[in-house]
């Protein structure tokens, strides 16, 4: 999705989300520092994650969406506002403008999840479905916001806007006031901007980590370039982060003041999101787990204390139960392998029972014994199982092999 903003804006300070602090006082929830006993180990120093999955709407969007709304003129309130999201900004949007008394409508794809549209309506907007992607449905938005005089609210670049977002860096330093590492995730880029500009005001010694999903990374193209690039193709299960170009505000807030911007693949995301339902019992959505994907990558480049920013926590039921899966067998938890034995009574059995030795837990099992590829004593299996991680992967497989099995694949 492409986001694009002209109009010009003073430079944010400190004291701009000072205020917004103030603002939200109240209104959005200062949440949870957890420390990670299972990071710590990895990398070998104190690890906190920041629990903005348990904000109010279930992510950090509603604290730059009220301080944005928050700040309209009576006129501005009484023609509404509109926003365009597939899910985190269109509950933010829905809830500060139903606290504030604003009537909102927000736009939102033809596909988007059924509980993120529920649960912005429960929060008060009026929705609309319109687009098969989110750029179809921004289009729809900025043309209902021009035809209605409704004010449009950017997800992302706007100075209320990342000044409410950078209200997590301020709570950060005084949760962790000796944190040397701020890792987070970057979509459009308004809170690690707002977060940035909140912490190197106040402790310009702390390293700043941006961290965005390679099929997503707009940013680091644009950082070579000097200039906000669009991608051509944005692609990735993170769907905070599908934004094709960083905004005109918040790329020059990145460039000056975010020291480095990390990318992480689907497969390091997947088994992140599995590490913190599994290690720390949160439920975190891709993006969300974007800075612990950081971490598992790389765990010996991040000086300590390291405080990791889990910036939401919806996650579609059905999308979960996919990423789990993926998440376990990038982490070598299934093993899929065929091998052949002899078609005989029992064999099939007695295959089994090897594995029940081996301690793995069969999924599921076909037994192929009618293919032009096997021999006429020959029977084909092909199994899904549950291992304990790689090594017993390579357990299982050796086991299998010292009993005499043939594998095809492993």
């Amino acid at each position: 999705m492409t986001f694009r903003t002209s109009a010009p804006f003073p430079p944010l300070i400190l004291d701009d989300v000072r205020g917004a602090q103030k603002m939200l006082s109240g209104v959005a929830r200062t949440t949870a520092m957890e420390g990670s006993r299972h990071l710590t180990a990895l990398v070998g120093a104190p690890v906190h994650l920041k629990c903005e999955n348990l904000q109010r709407t279930g992510s950090f969007k509603l604290r730059g969406a009220y301080v944005r709304i928050a700040g309209l003129t009576p006129v501005e309130r009484a023609a509404g506002v509109v926003a365009a999201s597939a899910g985190n900004h269109a509950q933010g949007v829905a809830l500060a403008s139903s606290l504030l008394g604003v009537r909102s409508t927000v736009f939102m794809p033809v596909g988007a999840p059924l509980p993120k549209v529920a649960a912005t309506r429960e929060y008060g907007a009026e929705v609309r479905l319109h687009g098969q992607v989110v750029d179809e449905t921004l289009a729809a938005a900025q043309e209902y916001a021009e035809a209605t005089g409704a004010v449009f609210i950017h997800p992302f670049d706007h100075p209320d806007i990342i000044a409410g977002q950078g209200t997590v860096g301020l709570e950060i330093l005084e949760q962790c006031p000796e944190v040397r590492t701020i890792l987070v995730g970057i979509g459009g880029g308004g809170l690690a901007a707002g977060i940035a500009v909140a912490v190197k005001a106040l402790r310009p010694d702390v390293r700043i980590v941006g961290v965005q999903a390679a099929g997503a990374a707009a940013f680091p193209p644009s950082l070579a370039a000097g200039y906000p690039v669009a991608l051509g193709q944005v692609q990735t299960m993170a769907d905070g982060m599908k934004v094709g170009r960083p905004g005109d505000l918040t790329f020059p807030l990145i460039r000056e003041l975010v020291d480095e911007v990390r990318t992480v693949s689907e497969d390091e995301l997947s088994s992140a999101l599995l590490l913190c339902l599994e290690r720390a019992k949160m439920v975190v959505e891709p993006a969300g787990a974007s800075p612990v994907a950081a971490l598992l990558s790389d765990p010996e480049a991040f000086r300590g204390p390291v405080v990791a920013v889990l910036s939401g926590g919806n996650v579609d039921p059905l999308l979960m139960q996919r990423i789990l899966t993926h998440g376990m067998a990038a982490a070598g938890r299934y093993l899929s392998l065929r091998l052949r034995l002899t078609d005989r009574p029992g064999a099939l059995a007695t295959l089994l029972a090897s594995l029940s030795a081996a301690d793995a837990n069969v999924l599921d099992v076909i037994h192929v014994r009618t293919d032009p590829r096997l021999g006429l004593t020959e029977a084909e299996v092909e199994l899904h199982l549950e291992t304990k991680g790689p090594a017993h992967c390579e357990e299982v497989a050796s086991t299998l092999r010292a009993a005499g099995y043939l594998l095809v694949s492993a």
